[in-house]
């Protein structure tokens, strides 16, 4: 596939979950606290997938990593604020299996290309691990975010949420500087800027 098709699906995804960030950042300058649109959680679904096939395309373990433990806590967080049921149920059956599809994708005359994942020559070992543990740093803000909201039974972004998301954005910025990914190095400045003034909000909320 060419490099053209494969970019496109990586910009149109980081383009999505910039705009639920500059969302997010609006509402929250507009109120004064850092607050979560309802917009964001469905931005981030379709991003999610889009950057998941991105990191396919590109034999790229670690962003496939990072979309596919964050896809269903999206999902999640649409129930909480009662809008998983607006879609129409095909739909919803559609976004809740399709990552299933795109595992049985994976699937070449029944094995699985598991050495175009770990053993790609553009991505040596400590490159590869360095990018595993900037996803499971970033994905863990989703973790906390989620198990937050469960126990106050309401969709927030807690500080805890906004400080995973700068360290793990960070480290996902020295994993794009190595691997040379145009995708990943435009959106994650975007966001660790938002996830600062996040951080300034919540101290000032807070004082």
């Amino acid at each position: 596939m060419n490099d053209w098709v494969i970019y496109s699906v990586g910009f149109l995804a980081q383009i999505l979950f910039s705009s639920r960030l500059i969302i997010q950042w609006l509402s929250s300058e507009k109120q004064k606290r850092v607050v979560t649109p309802t917009l964001f959680w469905s931005l981030s679904l379709i991003a999610s997938f889009l950057l998941f096939i991105y990191g396919y395309l590109r034999n790229d373990f670690a962003i496939m990593l990072g979309q596919g433990l964050t896809y269903f806590i999206y999902i999640r967080n649409l129930q909480l604020q009662k809008q998983w049921q607006k879609f129409h149920v095909s739909m919803r059956w559609i976004l809740l299996l399709m990552p299933f599809f795109v595992s049985v994708f994976y699937f070449n005359n029944n094995t699985i290309d598991v050495n175009l994942l770990f053993k790609n020559e553009n991505i040596p070992s400590w490159l590869l691990w360095l990018g595993i543990i900037s996803q499971i740093v970033f994905t863990l803000r989703f973790i906390y975010q989620w198990l937050y909201s469960e126990k106050h039974k309401n969709s927030t972004l807690p500080f805890g949420f906004w400080a995973l998301s700068l360290v793990g954005s960070l480290l996902i910025l020295a994993y794009a500087m190595y691997r040379k990914d145009p995708v990943l190095l435009v959106g994650h400045v975007l966001g660790a800027t938002i996830y600062i003034r996040n951080l300034v909000l919540l101290r000032k909320e807070n004082a």
